[in-house]
């Protein structure tokens, strides 16, 4: 899993644009008729908006970039010497244009005073990471999804900016014998988070 991390005041702008726009980029399916983010990988990694009003430069080239484009941390081709490694270790080969449903997530966080939004992909999915690890309480008990269609209640050990230490505490026995694992960060949930696993 590659986190990616974007300026919050730069992927506001690309909202804006994308919310003041009446006509918007198609995606594979067809014609979209609502504001989104799209996360391009190519010459470098950024967020732009899906809005089409005749403003903004389209393609990305080392000749002409729009300044206003939300580009990833050490992925923008202008500034970083090592952005195509940095591209390469998020995405491998993989290249192209992901439109993703993400606005209204990115929006909460920037409404609250974020600096920085950072995705979670494994280069099939995209995921906002809403919690930091400092927002965890060490030796606190949560809930993650047991991969069985349940969850799995548990002691956090140690947490980063990417993922959680776990240990099954409170459940039947054989699963709390299990040593300590690994889980993505934003699998953590409150006891009282009713959301499916």
């Amino acid at each position: 899993m590659a986190i990616l991390k974007f300026s919050a005041s730069a992927v506001a702008a690309q909202i804006a644009h994308a919310r003041a726009c009446k006509t918007f980029l198609p995606n594979w399916n067809g014609p979209v008729d609502r504001p989104a983010l799209i996360l391009i990988v190519g010459n470098g990694v950024h967020l732009r908006s899906n809005g089409i009003d005749g403003t903004t430069t389209r393609i990305v080239t080392t000749e002409q970039a729009d300044p206003s484009f939300a580009f990833a941390d050490g992925m923008n081709p202008f500034r970083d010497t090592d952005w195509m490694a940095q591209r390469r270790m998020a995405f491998r080969d993989l290249t192209g244009q992901f439109y993703t449903d993400i606005l209204d997530d990115v929006q909460v966080l920037i409404d609250r005073g974020r600096g920085a939004i950072r995705l979670a992909t494994d280069g099939h999915s995209i995921r906002v990471l809403k919690r930091r690890a400092s927002d965890y309480l060490i030796g606190g008990t949560y809930e993650v999804p047991s991969g069985l269609g349940g969850t799995f209640r548990v002691i956090l050990k140690d947490a980063c900016d990417t993922f959680a230490i776990v240990q099954n505490c409170g459940n039947c026995e054989d699963f709390d014998a299990m040593q300590p694992y690994r889980v993505p960060l934003d699998a953590l949930m409150e006891i009282d988070d009713r959301r499916a696993a």
